[in-house]
């Protein structure tokens, strides 16, 4: 089942709604960086099991 344009407005006018539109810039931001920060994180277990170290 896919989500067409009307669903995503919807759900976005929701989310203004709620949190109002000074907040939602804040909001991406932070969004953006626990992003960046799972990714990060991520990577770094990926690398630790291409490359393990010797004890």
């Amino acid at each position: 089942m896919r989500i067409g344009w009307t669903e995503i407005l919807v759900i976005l006018a929701l989310i203004l709604l709620l949190f109002g539109a000074k907040r939602l810039p804040e909001l991406a931001r932070s969004l953006g960086r626990s992003l960046k920060e799972f990714k990060k994180g991520t990577q770094d277990l990926i690398d630790d099991d291409k490359n393990p170290k010797s004890k």
